[in-house]
């Protein structure tokens, strides 16, 4: 059975909250992020990604990095910029965008329940990106990005989170980007319990996004428990910071692809090979698919309906997947990207930036086709980790993403 239980966190001060506020370390390059904390010397982006305060030339992953990034969270505590709560709470977290509101809980999973496959996962990790997110916990002693979580509804603990967010907020703060966070404690201890006890008899919890860093936590939590001799079970390296969200609350958008060339293939040979595969047709303007099924298409200014033809669905729930489909049939066999993790030919592109990105990178030349994706369903998600398997590289872009420094975890 789960475990997820409240913690004391640190948080900014109302007053500093919209300036520590930051997006997560890896939607970001570093370019990106010394161009975001420009005037914003409180940004929590300068301990995510500490490299913005040091010279660009270095290696990411100098051990300076991350003496830097556990400097910067050091000052931001030392100038009682983060606060530590009195005691351990469970949070209520909300995101608006484009007027939708979703509401998750803030509290601690277990590094345990992360090695049993209480909690489930559903993509592949790179060992590099695993280090990289391990060492910066192990330097800074903390959680300081938390995983989004997810599971399926439970209409008691909604009621309660519905109940605690009719008080105001105790951080309140609209970003750049237009999305609103607020975040409240869950003050009645007898909601708290009854919290508690109800996600101790959840069978499973699901990541939703953050595969690198639950195993930096989980794997640094284990080091933990090694190295203490009177290891009981209940130190907080035990635990990692999460965002537990009710499985209706969550927005998946589509996650695109983009291809270099046509590995060889003519336009016209390109074409009759995709017929065999789908009813295509032409279609006017920019096409976002509405159903599983179908997939958008832009090559040589034009936009195509992909309708997959039924002999390419399977039982497998991975390869059930329009995604996979498309790689399994297109990207692979006609287009020669058999492994869309490391291939250099192909990008992939988030819902968030919109169809227009696609056109603009095929239009200018940089690429010569792009896919329209629907969007994988959270049903989708969880039957793929129920089943214990894994899906496609790039399957899911979740929005709105969870902001870093809202929420700092010490692992002592």
């Amino acid at each position: 059975m789960a475990v997820f239980r409240p913690f004391k966190a640190f948080r900014p001060k109302p007053e500093f909250a919209a300036e520590v506020a930051a997006k997560p370390y890896d939607v970001l390059n570093s370019e990106e992020a010394r161009e975001e904390v420009k005037g914003h010397p409180l940004s929590f982006l300068h301990v995510g990604k500490p490299e913005v305060d040091l010279d660009p030339s270095i290696n990411l992953y100098d051990a300076k990095v991350y003496q830097k990034g556990k400097e910067n969270l050091m000052n931001l505590i030392n100038d009682k910029v983060l606060v530590e709560d009195d005691k351990a709470y469970y949070y209520v977290y909300a995101q608006t965008m484009n007027g939708r509101t979703q509401y998750g809980l803030v509290g601690c999973a277990s590094v345990d329940d992360y090695w049993n496959d209480v909690i489930k996962k559903h993509e592949k990790t790179r060992k590099d990106k695993e280090e990289d997110r391990c060492e910066h916990v192990r330097v800074t002693n903390a959680h300081t990005g938390p995983i989004f979580l997810t599971y399926r509804d439970n209409a008691e603990i909604n009621a309660i989170v519905e109940k605690t967010v009719k008080e105001s907020p105790d951080n309140d703060l609209i970003a750049a980007d237009g999305i609103r966070h607020q975040s409240w404690l869950v003050k009645n201890e007898d909601d708290s319990a009854k919290i508690q006890s109800i996600l101790a008899a959840v069978d499973y919890f699901y990541v939703a996004d953050g595969h690198h860093r639950s195993a930096a936590a989980a794997i640094v939590g284990r080091e933990r428990q090694k190295a203490n001799p009177n290891h009981t079970g209940n130190e907080e390296y035990n635990f990692f910071l999460a965002v537990l969200f009710p499985a209706s609350h969550l927005y998946i958008m589509d996650y695109n692809r983009l291809v270099k060339d046509l590995n060889g293939n003519s336009d016209e040979e390109f074409m009759n090979k995709m017929n065999e595969l789908f009813e295509i047709k032409e279609v006017a303007g920019m096409y976002k698919p509405e159903a599983k099924g179908k997939i958008g298409m832009y090559i040589n200014s034009k936009w195509y309906e992909l309708v997959i033809k039924p002999h390419l669905f399977v039982a497998d729930p991975v390869d059930n997947l329009d995604v996979a489909i498309l790689q399994h049939h297109v990207l692979d066999p006609i287009l020669g990207i058999d492994d869309p993790r490391t291939s250099k030919r192909v990008d992939f592109v988030g819902g968030i930036r919109g169809l227009e990105e696609l056109e603009k990178r095929v239009n200018s030349g940089e690429m010569k086709v792009a896919f329209a994706m629907f969007a994988t369903s959270i049903e989708e998600l969880m039957a793929i980790a129920d089943a214990g398997k894994i899906m496609p590289p790039k399957s899911t872009w979740f929005e709105p993403k969870l902001r870093d420094g809202m929420f700092v975890h010490f692992l002592d």
